[in-house]
Protein backbone atom coordinates (compact mmCIF):
# COMPACT_ATOMS: atom_id res chain seq x y z
CA UNK A 1 0.00 0.00 0.00
CA UNK A 2 2.37 2.49 -1.14
CA UNK A 3 -0.21 5.25 -1.79
CA UNK A 4 -2.89 7.10 0.77
CA UNK A 5 -6.10 6.63 0.48
CA UNK A 6 -9.68 8.14 2.01
CA UNK A 7 -11.27 6.44 3.84
CA UNK A 8 -15.20 7.70 4.11
CA UNK A 9 -15.35 10.31 1.33
CA UNK A 10 -19.30 10.34 2.41
CA UNK A 11 -18.38 13.17 5.24
CA UNK A 12 -15.57 15.30 6.63
CA UNK A 13 -14.11 13.70 9.28
CA UNK A 14 -10.28 14.31 11.04
CA UNK A 15 -7.87 13.85 13.83
CA UNK A 16 -8.35 10.01 13.90
CA UNK A 17 -7.52 8.15 16.83
CA UNK A 18 -7.07 4.34 16.03
CA UNK A 19 -6.65 0.89 18.36
CA UNK A 20 -7.35 -3.11 17.37
CA UNK A 21 -10.29 -3.67 19.47
CA UNK A 22 -12.12 -6.77 19.67
CA UNK A 23 -9.58 -7.94 16.51
CA UNK A 24 -10.92 -5.08 14.38
CA UNK A 25 -9.63 -1.06 13.64
CA UNK A 26 -11.79 1.11 15.56
CA UNK A 27 -11.41 4.51 14.54
CA UNK A 28 -12.49 7.49 16.37
CA UNK A 29 -12.16 10.73 14.18
CA UNK A 30 -13.93 14.68 15.28
CA UNK A 31 -16.72 15.05 13.10
CA UNK A 32 -15.97 18.41 11.08
CA UNK A 33 -19.08 20.18 9.64
CA UNK A 34 -20.07 23.93 8.17
CA UNK A 35 -20.49 26.09 10.83
CA UNK A 36 -19.95 29.90 9.19
CA UNK A 37 -17.69 30.70 11.47
CA UNK A 38 -14.84 32.57 10.44
CA UNK A 39 -11.51 31.23 10.67
CA UNK A 40 -9.50 32.82 13.59
CA UNK A 41 -6.37 31.68 15.45
CA UNK A 42 -8.29 30.35 18.20
CA UNK A 43 -9.73 27.88 15.78
CA UNK A 44 -12.88 28.69 16.37
CA UNK A 45 -14.25 27.82 12.82
CA UNK A 46 -13.68 24.19 13.74
CA UNK A 47 -16.96 23.95 15.71
CA UNK A 48 -17.21 20.26 15.74
CA UNK A 49 -20.57 18.81 17.63
CA UNK A 50 -20.76 15.33 17.92
CA UNK A 51 -18.33 11.91 17.13
CA UNK A 52 -19.16 9.23 15.12
CA UNK A 53 -17.16 6.07 15.48
CA UNK A 54 -15.43 3.50 12.40
CA UNK A 55 -14.41 0.00 12.00
CA UNK A 56 -12.56 -1.87 9.35
CA UNK A 57 -11.24 -4.76 9.49
CA UNK A 58 -8.92 -4.98 6.11
CA UNK A 59 -7.54 -1.47 5.96
CA UNK A 60 -6.36 -2.62 2.47
CA UNK A 61 -9.61 -3.63 0.62
CA UNK A 62 -11.98 -3.94 3.53
CA UNK A 63 -15.14 -1.66 3.37
CA UNK A 64 -15.62 0.83 6.43
CA UNK A 65 -18.57 0.66 8.90
CA UNK A 66 -19.78 3.74 10.54
CA UNK A 67 -21.60 2.99 13.47
CA UNK A 68 -23.00 6.50 13.48
CA UNK A 69 -23.19 9.31 16.55
CA UNK A 70 -21.20 7.83 19.59
CA UNK A 71 -21.52 11.13 21.37
CA UNK A 72 -23.04 14.76 21.29
CA UNK A 73 -22.38 18.17 22.77
CA UNK A 74 -26.24 18.03 23.66
CA UNK A 75 -25.22 15.03 25.74
CA UNK A 76 -22.60 16.47 28.27
CA UNK A 77 -24.21 18.04 31.16
CA UNK A 78 -20.85 20.91 31.21
CA UNK A 79 -20.69 21.43 27.83
CA UNK A 80 -20.24 24.74 26.06
CA UNK A 81 -19.02 23.86 22.49
CA UNK A 82 -16.03 22.45 20.55
CA UNK A 83 -15.55 19.10 20.74
CA UNK A 84 -12.41 18.38 18.84
CA UNK A 85 -9.93 15.36 18.77
CA UNK A 86 -10.65 12.52 21.26
CA UNK A 87 -8.90 9.18 22.28
CA UNK A 88 -10.36 5.47 23.75
CA UNK A 89 -9.05 3.05 25.92
CA UNK A 90 -10.54 -0.13 27.16
CA UNK A 91 -10.35 -1.62 30.40
CA UNK A 92 -12.04 -4.67 32.56
CA UNK A 93 -14.89 -4.67 30.06
CA UNK A 94 -15.55 -1.60 30.02
CA UNK A 95 -14.24 1.50 26.97
CA UNK A 96 -13.34 4.86 27.97
CA UNK A 97 -13.64 8.41 25.25
CA UNK A 98 -11.46 11.07 26.45
CA UNK A 99 -12.66 14.19 24.81
CA UNK A 100 -11.67 17.96 24.98
CA UNK A 101 -14.70 20.39 25.06
CA UNK A 102 -14.69 23.74 25.96
CA UNK A 103 -17.26 24.32 29.13
CA UNK A 104 -19.96 26.88 29.45
CA UNK A 105 -16.57 29.37 30.62
CA UNK A 106 -14.60 28.68 27.22
CA UNK A 107 -12.30 26.65 28.48
CA UNK A 108 -10.91 23.51 27.38
CA UNK A 109 -11.73 20.61 29.62
CA UNK A 110 -11.16 16.99 29.23
CA UNK A 111 -14.13 14.88 30.03
CA UNK A 112 -15.14 11.14 30.30
CA UNK A 113 -17.55 9.19 28.34
CA UNK A 114 -17.98 5.34 29.63
CA UNK A 115 -19.12 2.36 26.98
CA UNK A 116 -19.93 -1.29 27.20
CA UNK A 117 -18.89 -1.50 23.49
CA UNK A 118 -16.17 -0.19 21.25
CA UNK A 119 -18.44 1.90 19.41
CA UNK A 120 -20.98 3.25 22.34
CA UNK A 121 -22.98 5.28 22.68
CA UNK A 122 -20.66 6.84 25.49
CA UNK A 123 -22.48 8.04 28.20
CA UNK A 124 -20.47 11.07 29.61
CA UNK A 125 -19.41 11.78 33.38
CA UNK A 126 -21.22 14.71 34.99
CA UNK A 127 -18.00 16.93 35.07
CA UNK A 128 -14.62 17.44 33.69
CA UNK A 129 -11.64 15.50 34.75
CA UNK A 130 -10.03 17.37 37.74
CA UNK A 131 -7.33 19.32 37.26
CA UNK A 132 -7.69 18.74 33.31
CA UNK A 133 -7.15 21.53 30.58
CA UNK A 134 -6.29 21.64 27.24
CA UNK A 135 -6.62 19.41 24.12
CA UNK A 136 -5.87 16.36 21.96
CA UNK A 137 -6.14 13.12 24.72
CA UNK A 138 -3.89 10.19 23.66
CA UNK A 139 -4.09 7.17 25.78
CA UNK A 140 -1.13 4.76 25.80
CA UNK A 141 -1.19 1.54 27.43
CA UNK A 142 1.28 -0.33 28.94
CA UNK A 143 1.55 -3.36 31.96
CA UNK A 144 -2.38 -2.54 32.47
CA UNK A 145 -1.36 1.13 33.32
CA UNK A 146 -3.09 3.75 31.24
CA UNK A 147 -1.53 6.69 30.70
CA UNK A 148 -2.76 10.40 28.86
CA UNK A 149 -0.49 12.59 26.71
CA UNK A 150 -2.41 15.89 25.92
CA UNK A 151 -1.71 19.35 25.07
CA UNK A 152 -2.13 21.67 22.52
CA UNK A 153 -0.88 25.77 22.22
CA UNK A 154 -3.04 28.52 20.40
CA UNK A 155 -6.87 27.78 20.29
CA UNK A 156 -5.72 24.51 22.98
CA UNK A 157 -5.06 27.04 24.91
CA UNK A 158 -2.01 25.40 26.17
CA UNK A 159 0.36 28.48 26.63
CA UNK A 160 -1.92 29.53 29.53
CA UNK A 161 -0.88 27.06 31.74
CA UNK A 162 2.51 26.87 33.52
CA UNK A 163 2.80 23.66 35.96
CA UNK A 164 -0.09 22.97 35.87
CA UNK A 165 -1.72 26.16 36.79
CA UNK A 166 -3.95 28.60 34.89
CA UNK A 167 -1.69 31.87 34.69
CA UNK A 168 -3.38 35.56 34.64
CA UNK A 169 -2.79 35.50 30.88
CA UNK A 170 -1.11 33.42 28.15
CA UNK A 171 2.30 33.39 27.92
CA UNK A 172 4.13 32.32 24.29
CA UNK A 173 7.34 31.73 24.65
CA UNK A 174 10.41 33.81 22.65
CA UNK A 175 12.08 32.20 19.34
CA UNK A 176 15.21 31.40 21.78
CA UNK A 177 13.41 29.69 24.14
CA UNK A 178 12.20 26.19 25.27
CA UNK A 179 8.81 25.38 23.60
CA UNK A 180 6.17 24.58 25.65
CA UNK A 181 5.99 20.89 26.19
CA UNK A 182 2.68 18.38 26.00
CA UNK A 183 2.24 16.95 29.06
CA UNK A 184 1.48 13.22 30.73
CA UNK A 185 0.15 11.85 32.85
CA UNK A 186 -0.85 8.32 35.06
CA UNK A 187 -4.37 7.61 34.95
CA UNK A 188 -6.82 6.24 38.27
CA UNK A 189 -7.28 2.94 38.55
CA UNK A 190 -10.85 3.71 38.08
CA UNK A 191 -9.89 5.40 34.49
CA UNK A 192 -11.93 8.90 35.49
CA UNK A 193 -9.14 10.93 37.33
CA UNK A 194 -5.47 11.79 36.93
CA UNK A 195 -3.43 9.45 39.43
CA UNK A 196 -0.82 11.95 39.26
CA UNK A 197 0.07 15.98 38.75
CA UNK A 198 0.64 16.23 34.67
CA UNK A 199 4.58 15.74 33.58
CA UNK A 200 5.88 17.67 30.32
CA UNK A 201 7.16 16.17 27.75
CA UNK A 202 10.84 16.88 27.50
CA UNK A 203 12.06 17.01 23.60
CA UNK A 204 15.91 17.26 23.18
CA UNK A 205 17.88 17.58 20.28
CA UNK A 206 20.66 15.41 19.22
CA UNK A 207 22.81 17.55 21.42
CA UNK A 208 20.58 16.70 24.42
CA UNK A 209 18.91 20.13 24.56
CA UNK A 210 15.19 20.91 24.57
CA UNK A 211 13.86 21.98 21.45
CA UNK A 212 12.98 26.07 21.26
CA UNK A 213 10.12 27.51 20.45
CA UNK A 214 11.47 28.81 17.40
CA UNK A 215 12.24 25.38 16.15
CA UNK A 216 10.20 24.02 13.20
CA UNK A 217 9.88 21.13 14.78
CA UNK A 218 8.83 21.57 18.20
CA UNK A 219 5.66 20.50 19.65
CA UNK A 220 2.30 22.31 18.83
CA UNK A 221 -0.48 19.82 19.60
CA UNK A 222 -1.43 16.37 18.28
CA UNK A 223 0.40 13.93 21.02
CA UNK A 224 0.64 10.20 20.22
CA UNK A 225 2.56 7.38 21.55
CA UNK A 226 2.93 3.88 20.52
CA UNK A 227 6.24 1.44 21.06
CA UNK A 228 8.32 -0.05 18.38
CA UNK A 229 11.30 -3.10 19.38
CA UNK A 230 11.50 -1.63 22.96
CA UNK A 231 11.77 1.98 22.24
CA UNK A 232 9.25 4.39 22.91
CA UNK A 233 7.61 7.06 19.93
CA UNK A 234 6.18 10.23 20.86
CA UNK A 235 4.93 12.19 17.81
CA UNK A 236 3.06 14.99 17.34
CA UNK A 237 2.19 18.13 14.86
CA UNK A 238 4.10 21.22 14.72
CA UNK A 239 0.81 23.35 14.06
CA UNK A 240 1.79 26.41 12.35
CA UNK A 241 4.90 24.32 10.74
CA UNK A 242 2.56 21.87 9.20
CA UNK A 243 4.73 18.80 9.97
CA UNK A 244 3.97 15.51 11.66
CA UNK A 245 7.58 14.56 14.25
CA UNK A 246 8.94 11.98 16.13
CA UNK A 247 11.28 11.77 18.44
CA UNK A 248 12.39 8.51 20.48
CA UNK A 249 12.80 7.32 24.53
CA UNK A 250 13.47 4.52 26.44
CA UNK A 251 10.04 4.74 29.20
CA UNK A 252 6.84 6.48 28.79
CA UNK A 253 7.45 9.91 30.41
CA UNK A 254 10.85 10.64 28.56
CA UNK A 255 13.24 12.54 27.84
CA UNK A 256 12.64 11.75 23.89
CA UNK A 257 15.11 12.84 21.33
CA UNK A 258 13.93 14.37 18.19
CA UNK A 259 14.50 12.20 14.92
CA UNK A 260 12.94 13.46 12.21
CA UNK A 261 9.84 14.22 9.63
CA UNK A 262 6.96 11.59 9.47
CA UNK A 263 4.67 13.24 7.06
CA UNK A 264 6.04 16.50 5.02
CA UNK A 265 2.61 19.19 4.75
CA UNK A 266 -0.77 18.30 3.48
CA UNK A 267 -3.30 20.70 1.96
CA UNK A 268 -5.07 22.51 4.98
CA UNK A 269 -4.12 23.97 8.07
CA UNK A 270 -3.78 21.18 10.53
CA UNK A 271 -2.03 17.85 10.63
CA UNK A 272 -3.01 15.18 13.10
CA UNK A 273 -2.44 11.44 12.86
CA UNK A 274 -2.32 7.90 14.40
CA UNK A 275 -0.17 5.01 14.25
CA UNK A 276 -1.16 1.55 14.82
CA UNK A 277 0.02 -1.92 13.83
CA UNK A 278 -2.74 -4.44 12.31
CA UNK A 279 -1.94 -7.46 10.55
CA UNK A 280 1.35 -7.25 10.93
CA UNK A 281 1.93 -3.82 9.23
CA UNK A 282 2.44 -0.41 10.43
CA UNK A 283 -0.53 1.97 9.50
CA UNK A 284 -0.38 5.81 9.55
CA UNK A 285 -3.84 7.47 9.88
CA UNK A 286 -4.47 11.45 8.99
CA UNK A 287 -6.21 13.81 7.16
CA UNK A 288 -6.08 16.28 4.74
CA UNK A 289 -8.30 19.31 3.09
CA UNK A 290 -8.00 17.87 -0.79
CA UNK A 291 -11.71 16.85 -1.02
CA UNK A 292 -13.20 19.95 0.46
CA UNK A 293 -10.85 22.14 -2.32
CA UNK A 294 -8.38 23.34 0.50
CA UNK A 295 -11.19 24.42 3.16
CA UNK A 296 -9.13 23.79 6.49
CA UNK A 297 -11.91 23.11 8.53
CA UNK A 298 -13.52 20.40 6.28
CA UNK A 299 -10.83 17.52 6.50
CA UNK A 300 -10.81 13.36 5.30
CA UNK A 301 -9.26 10.94 7.10
CA UNK A 302 -6.90 9.01 5.33
CA UNK A 303 -4.52 6.33 5.79
CA UNK A 304 -0.83 5.10 4.09
CA UNK A 305 1.30 2.33 5.33
CA UNK A 306 4.43 3.52 7.45
CA UNK A 307 7.76 1.71 7.27
CA UNK A 308 10.56 1.82 9.70
CA UNK A 309 14.44 1.93 8.22
CA UNK A 310 16.66 -0.69 9.57
CA UNK A 311 17.86 1.78 12.61
CA UNK A 312 13.74 1.77 13.85
CA UNK A 313 13.78 5.78 12.18
CA UNK A 314 11.04 5.78 9.95
CA UNK A 315 10.31 6.48 5.93
CA UNK A 316 9.22 10.32 5.82
CA UNK A 317 5.66 10.10 3.65
CA UNK A 318 4.87 13.16 1.31
CA UNK A 319 2.22 14.95 2.07
CA UNK A 320 1.23 15.49 -1.04
CA UNK A 321 0.27 12.69 -3.33
CA UNK A 322 2.33 12.98 -6.63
Amino acid sequence: MNKSKYLFPKDFMADPSVHVFEGKLYIYPSHDRESGIEENDNGDHFDMNDYHVFSLDDVENGEITDHGVALSVKDIPWSGRQLWDCDVAFKNGKYYMYFPLKDKNDIFRIGVAVSDKPFGPFIPEKHPMMGSYSIDPCIFEENGKHYMYFGGIWGGQLQRYRNNKALESAVIPHEDEPAIPSKIALLSDDMLEFAEEPKDILILDKNGNPLLHGNENRFFEASWMHKYNGKYYFSYSTGDTHLLCYAIGDNPYGPFTYQGVILTPVVGWTTHHSIVEFKGKWYLFFHDSVPSGGRTWLRSMKVVELEYNEDGTFKTIEGLDK
